[in-house]
């Protein structure tokens, strides 16, 4: 397809980003490279274009893109739009990416309760 897409859109519809406005947020926030330049939300995508998204935690997503699209597909088709080139994570960080999910998990349990929880303590106090 010959007609330009924006960044955004296209990390949209490729599915990296749950959303187009995720995705714009994204470049505006520097976290998306293309060519090795920061990129802004309405820059027109190309074959061929390398893309560097940085992800939580230090975590680094480097893609080759494929196809140029811009109307939605299967999430099973979407991945063939990119080649994901990432290097493979060594052992360490596979290791350090569980243990931040554990301690993620473990200060969200002992954090702030959920609407349920909040109820529960206002009826256990007595109050409406």
């Amino acid at each position: 397809m010959n007609d330009p897409v924006r960044l955004d859109v296209w990390l949209d519809v490729s599915c990296l980003f749950k959303t187009r406005s995720e995705a714009k947020r994204a470049c505006e926030g520097g976290k998306v490279e293309v060519n090795g330049e920061h990129a802004k939300p309405h820059r027109v995508v190309r074959e061929g274009d390398r893309l560097r998204i940085s992800r939580p935690f230090g975590r680094r997503q480097d893609i080759i893109v494929r196809i140029v699209i811009d109307e939605h597909v299967r999430k099973t088709e979407a991945r063939v739009l990119f080649d994901d080139v990432s290097p493979t994570p060594t052992p360490e960080e596979i290791e350090m990416r569980r243990m931040e999910r554990v301690y993620r998990a473990a200060t969200q349990a002992a954090g702030t309760p959920d609407r349920n929880r909040r109820r529960e303590i206002r009826r256990a106090k007595g109050k409406s």
